[in-house]
């Protein structure tokens, strides 16, 4: 295909500027000093041990400005006891009663004033963890990736205690992390770790400053943090974690609507979740009879004139811990979410010296899973069980590079799916990168996905990517190639899209102003993207570009112009739009956001050209110190040469009251209205008819009560319902009380 060669011509060209390497500034090496003493938790520094801990000074501000002094103070205090690594932060404030903290829930604080400290526990430069508090003790927690940039994972949890407390100077944050709740290497003597103190100072500037001093030149992030030399006398202990659950639920629905309900029967869960840390970096999960159930409700997303399935990301504590030991570079091939009801599930994760492995058994009392194609994507739904296995191993080879491959089975009656990959990650320089993965999948189809999906009994195909990228201070350019065959299936990850091959090529520059000025920071970026199908066809072509903005009053907006030409039901058709995105907060505590799309869009459902108002405002308010409000609302509305053809409205309601750092309520109101214009639609018969109107709602109240991500009582009611052209009113069909108790008994 002509993009193969345009693609490796640019490549090329690109690899050219490898030779120009930048390298991490020298770093400090401190000695972590160890006492066996321990500290009363209440965020006043009134132990005497404080006063010999090592102080390190948060002297930089790498954002928005780029290693200039630090516009206010801030002290980081260290010291482990052998059992945990104790931290404190004296956060210093010209006037205290600017501080922005408020009482939130766990994981949430990334609007408020907070400290915290990242750690690379096997000084690799690879991964770390991230512990964040605010001024008033709320805690959130994070795992990091740092192979190909600074890349968040919000869903791990950890059991760890922290404090905070307002003062007259600023305000106080101490901090116990257990050495067992993080993974380092097993060996006797001396560990270096990495280190970094960071502090979120929002204002009309959002600053980030930090311990380091930050070159953006350079891709990675730990390998310019400070080092940290000691932990001699940290040892694996019993890292073993017991935690049985019980949950009751009732589950009512009305079979006819209108109509009576159904009572359901009490049901009364016990499960029992095991951790085991075998060693400091191997850990053993088992899990009897879990209890899978959504704490809260997915936030709503509209899925109307809409080809492909949603995304919805996984919330379950037994995945989440180790899931990024599973993960690929280019390609989500494990997305757990799909094991919807297991009786039980084992997983071992670890890492050693360069090596790191994961492997993942369980069963599944559902069996469902994406059918992909080029153009849209639908969902088999097996009456069967499953077994499933994943297994992942992956080896760091020198300063930055690595190979890693994954093995995903899913089998059934007469039903199997397997998938092989194998994936690395290059680096040419500091700024220069190659990331590469090939995958295939062999699968066995029972009769019913046969008939409903018209595929054959075995589909066998490949997947590959291909990826450069550079990545420097003031610009980046990038070149990706991907190839995923017509009969390509990964049933235990999320691929939507197959049978195309697609090439990119796009690049970003940004400038740099005072942070004292309204804007000081703005830029250009965009790309242009051709697909093909296996069979040589043209799907889409792309260009698009697109310039950013960020400013006072922690504005930030990228806006720009998209224009395509794509295949859709053997028609070539044209879109162009007008995409804008921008967020403000313009006091403390408000956080003002919005997408806007305009202009053309396929009907997808009579295949023709329209036109399409896409907005989804949201505002985010501390109203006070315990009441939180999130109000998303999503607005799209297309039409075509004869008029209006749909409006959807949807809105996403969320009240959070915290009484205190562990007790909180919360309501949830979910309602999406969809109104047509039926006689504008194109059908063959009348089972084909659009509805009218269709209307859906949900609602969610849950109270909770959290001493750690595991120890929790929660309980809760639901229900929702609907209206169609065959309802004069909305009508509920289902409703559920549910609550469930969780203790995790360290020994």
């Amino acid at each position: 295909m002509p993009v193969k060669k345009l693609l490796a011509t640019s490549a090329m060209l690109l690899l050219t500027h490898s030779v120009f390497a930048v390298h991490a500034q020298p770093r400090e090496n401190y000695q972590l000093p160890n006492f066996s003493a321990s500290i009363n938790l209440d965020g006043t520094l009134d132990e005497a041990i404080w006063q010999s801990a090592l102080k390190i000074d948060l002297a930089y501000e790498n954002r928005p400005a780029e290693g200039d002094a630090a516009p206010v103070k801030t002290q980081m205090l260290l010291f482990e006891n052998g059992q945990a690594l104790h931290v404190a932060f004296k956060a210093y404030d010209p006037d205290p009663k600017n501080i922005r903290a408020v009482l939130r829930d766990r994981d949430s604080l990334w609007r408020d004033d907070h400290v915290g400290i990242v750690i690379d526990t096997f000084d690799d430069e690879r991964s770390g963890y991230e512990f964040y508090v605010n001024p008033l003790g709320i805690q959130a927690d994070l795992r990091m990736d740092d192979s190909n940039g600074w890349d968040d994972d919000d869903s791990w949890d950890a059991i760890w205690d922290s404090a905070g407390q307002v003062t007259e100077f600023g305000y106080v944050v101490e901090m116990v992390i257990p050495f067992n709740a993080l993974r380092f290497p097993e060996r006797d003597g001396r560990l270096t770790w990495n280190i970094a103190g960071r502090r979120i100072y929002p204002r009309d500037v959002r600053y980030h400053l930090e311990s380091f001093k930050y070159d953006r030149n350079l891709k990675c992030n730990l390998c310019q943090f400070d080092q940290f030399t000691g932990f001699e006398s940290v040892k694996a202990g019993n890292n073993f974690q017991l935690t049985p659950t019980l949950t009751v639920s009732r589950f009512d629905e009305k079979p006819d609507v209108p109509g009576d309900w159904q009572e359901g029967d009490i049901d009364l869960e016990p499960g029992l979740d095991v951790r085991w840390g075998i060693t400091q970096d191997m850990v053993l999960n088992a899990t009897i009879n879990p209890d899978f159930s959504q704490v809260e409700a997915d936030s709503s997303q509209l899925d109307v004139n809409n080809t492909f399935s949603l995304f919805f990301p996984e919330k379950r504590p037994f995945f989440l811990d180790g899931a990024s030991y599973f993960d690929v570079a280019e390609f989500n091939f494990v997305h757990t979410r799909n094991i919807v009801e297991p009786d039980y599930g084992v997983k071992l994760t670890g890492k050693t010296d360069n090596h790191s492995y994961g492997v993942l058994v369980a069963n599944d009392k559902h069996t469902n899973f994406l059918i992909p194609g080029a153009l849209g994507s639908d969902i088999a739904e097996l009456t069967q069980e499953s077994d499933v296995a994943l297994a992942r191993y992956k080896v760091d080879i020198g300063n930055r590079h690595n190979v890693g491959v994954l093995m995903t089975n899913r089998s059934g009656d007469e039903y199997r799916n397997t998938l092989a990959s194998i994936d690395g990650n290059y680096w040419f320089s500091d700024t220069d990168s190659l990331r590469v993965n090939l995958a295939y999948a062999d699968t066995q189809n029972p009769d019913s996905v046969q008939n409903d999906f018209e595929l054959d009994k075995e589909q066998k195909d490949h997947a590959y990517s291909i990826r450069y990228g550079r990545n420097t201070r003031d610009y980046n350019l990038r070149a990706s190639y991907r190839n995923v065959g017509e009969d390509f299936r990964s049933d235990l990850g999320f691929i939507s899209k197959v049978d195309f091959e697609r090439a990119v090529l796009g690049g970003r520059y940004t400038w740099y102003g005072e942070k004292d000025n309204w804007l000081h920071r703005w830029g250009v970026f965009g790309d242009w993207d051709a697909t093909y199908d296996q069979a040589g066809n043209l799907l889409e072509r792309e260009y698009e570009i697109h310039g950013n903005l960020q400013g006072q009053s922690q504005f930030y907006t990228d806006f720009g112009v998209v224009t395509r030409e794509r295949l859709f039901d053997d028609q070539y058709f044209d879109e162009t739009q007008f995409v804008m995105y921008a967020e403000l907060t313009p006091i403390a505590g408000l956080e003002l956001a919005s997408f806007i799309r305009i202009g053309d869009q396929v009907d997808f459902a009579n295949t023709q050209l329209g036109e399409a108002i896409v907005v989804e405002p949201r505002i985010l308010w501390d109203v006070n110190q315990h009441l939180k409000l999130d109000i998303a609302y999503n607005f799209f509305e297309l039409d075509v040469d004869e008029g209006r053809l749909f409006t959807a409205n949807q809105m996403d309601f969320r009240v959070n009251y915290q009484f205190d750092l562990r007790s909180i309520i919360k309501l949830v109101v979910q309602y999406t209205d969809i109104d047509r214009n039926v006689e504008r639609y194109q059908y063959d018969d009348l089972d084909d008819r659009p509805e009218a109107t269709e209307r859906f709602f949900s609602t969610q109240l849950i109270y909770s009560y959290k001493i750690n991500p595991q120890t929790l009582f929660f309980i809760g009611y639901s229900d929702g319902g609907f209206q169609d052209d065959s309802l004069e009113n909305l009508e509920r069909n289902q409703r559920s009380v549910f609550t469930k108790f969780s203790y995790a008994w360290q020994l």
